[in-house]
């Protein structure tokens, strides 16, 4: 599907990621230099690599989080690279969710309350905003908790609820960044699993950093990142 404009604002549903000539240097430290990579609509897809590779980072561009250098980024031949301020964001709350190794959750809300958020900034309704949190959090296993705020939830509980939280607009297509770094073995497998059934069940594209080489091997395909490049 091609792209419109609904208010001044892209609106897209994302067949494919398309990332050309990506560069991107801190100060002297050149951490990506020159990726190019194609991500297909309802893809797994893990990348691996030694800390410092510059996962994280590519990520974060992907995602819309940070600006190349150098390069290009573009969701269904739209480049996202020349979307800035209400529009970039606007975006980013529509059509991309994001799970890292830090839940983030904000302590003081309960899990339906932190599930909403990205909602509530999409100018979504409260009601059916809680129906579809509900809906989220009671399909990952968390029907029981909805009004537990997070230092009431297990690791494993927390991550899940950050899952639904990236889930609840919808997004074409979901970042997850280290997202069972912070878990034990069990929760992490657990945390695994749910990502391909999610896939199976909503059909988003699910693009993951990780050190986890056993469940980097479960994707559908693996990339390999050393010093800024894919090998």
């Amino acid at each position: 599907m091609g792209a419109k404009r609904e208010k001044g604002v892209f609106l897209t549903f994302v067949g494919m990621i398309s990332a050309k000539g990506i560069y991107k240097a801190y100060g002297e430290i050149k951490v990506l230099r020159g990726i190019d990579m194609e991500i297909s609509k309802g893809e797994i897809v893990s990348i691996v690599g030694a800390s410092g590779a510059g996962k994280s980072t590519l990520l974060h561009i992907l995602g819309t989080l940070d600006q190349p250098d150098k390069g290009s980024v573009l969701f269904d031949n739209v480049n996202i690279n020349t979307l800035k301020g209400k529009k970039l964001a606007a975006f980013r709350n529509k059509h991309v969710g994001f799970i890292f190794q830090f839940h983030h959750l904000l302590p003081e809300f309960t899990a339906l309350e932190n599930v909403c958020i990205p909602a509530f900034i999409g100018e979504q309704s409260r009601k059916q905003s809680e129906i579809k949190a509900t809906d989220l959090l009671t399909f990952l296993g968390l029907g029981d908790r909805i009004t537990h705020k997070p230092k009431e939830l297990s690791g494993g509980e927390q991550q899940r609820v950050a899952a639904a939280r990236a889930l609840i607009n919808n997004p074409a297509v979901v970042f997850a960044d280290e997202p069972s770094g912070n878990l034990d073995s069990a929760s992490a497998k657990e945390l695994h699993q749910l990502f391909f059934t999610l896939r199976e069940k909503f059909g988003q594209t699910f693009i993951i950093a990780t050190h986890n080489i056993e469940f980097a091997d479960m994707a559908d395909r693996k990339l390999t990142m050393k010093d800024g490049v894919f090998v």
